[in-house]
């Protein structure tokens, strides 16, 4: 059976997806994107992932035509024309065709759904090792802290990790304030406090951030948003980065530097075990 995707109105086979040559999102990287995780047929935490669209969406005049429950039943209508139940789902919403007048210009919105591949059993049990980014985020940057499309320096910052056998990279600001992964938010523990960098920094206002934010709460451990530096990465006694698709990823190294005893943290696991916990309930 052919891939479905959902464009602009309707799904249609992906070899059947075309896209105008002067898109915005395609010349210039004017656009959104969600990626979303389906459990079961149910995507976790849909109305969170439209809200933040929705805001970016005001706060960088990128218009969307659709309203948010055409989405969400476009959404659900591609996993039941895919039959899929534990996907992945991507949302791209583009500012659409440059070469249209501004009264009669129209969004792209693509949306796929593929089977999940999720990250090795190994990484959970045994941690992963991560780099430190050599390239800064610019606090004067519009777009940062918002799911831009113009995401190059981040994939290569990723590749550049991946070469080096790391499963992510880390982000400091302009200023060396540490931000989050290429694409995932960070979490440090130290005296069984968990510490998180404000949203401010900038970082992305992760999903999953989000829903750690609400499970430490829930359990009583004291959660911290703070400024945090390199220094405070290097005394954590543990660090996880967190994304809807990797839900909460142990770090044991950082380069050359062991985190704690170089193994997963108690904290980390008890928070792991919550997440899935959350989404098997």
């Amino acid at each position: 059976m052919s891939e479905k995707v959902f464009l602009n109105d309707k799904i249609i086979d992906i070899e059947q997806a075309n896209l105008s040559v002067s898109d915005s999102g395609f010349l210039y990287g004017a656009g959104l994107f969600e990626t979303m995780r389906s459990y079961n047929g149910k995507v976790f935490s849909l109305n969170d992932h439209l809200d933040r669209l929705f805001f970016s969406a005001n706060a960088l005049s990128i218009k969307i035509d659709h309203e948010r429950k055409f989405i969400s039943d476009a959404i659900y209508n591609l996993l039941d024309a895919n039959n899929l139940t534990n996907a992945r789902l991507r949302l791209t919403i583009s500012s659409g065709a440059m070469s249209m007048p501004p009264e009669n210009k129209q969004a792209t919105m693509l949306i796929t759904a593929t089977e999940l591949q999720p990250y090795p059993k190994e990484y959970y049990e045994k941690g992963v090792l991560v780099t430190l980014c050599p390239y800064r985020q610019n606090t004067n940057d519009p777009t940062c802290g918002h799911k831009t499309t113009s995401y190059f320096s981040r994939m290569l910052a990723l590749q550049n990790a991946h070469q080096k056998r790391a499963a992510e990279a880390l982000w400091f600001t302009t200023e060396n304030k540490l931000a989050e992964g290429c694409v995932s938010n960070v979490f440090l523990v130290k005296d069984s406090k968990v510490y998180t960098p404000p949203l401010y920094t900038p970082v992305l206002a992760g999903i999953a951030r989000k829903t750690i934010c609400k499970l430490a709460m829930k359990d009583s451990i004291e959660l911290i948003e703070k400024e945090l530096n390199i220094n405070d990465v290097l005394a954590a006694g543990e660090i996880f980065l967190t994304n809807v698709i990797m839900q909460v990823m142990p770090v044991v190294q950082v380069e050359q530097h062991v985190v704690g005893n170089g193994q997963v943290g108690p904290i980390t696991k008890l928070l792991l075990n919550k997440f899935k916990e959350l989404v098997e309930n």
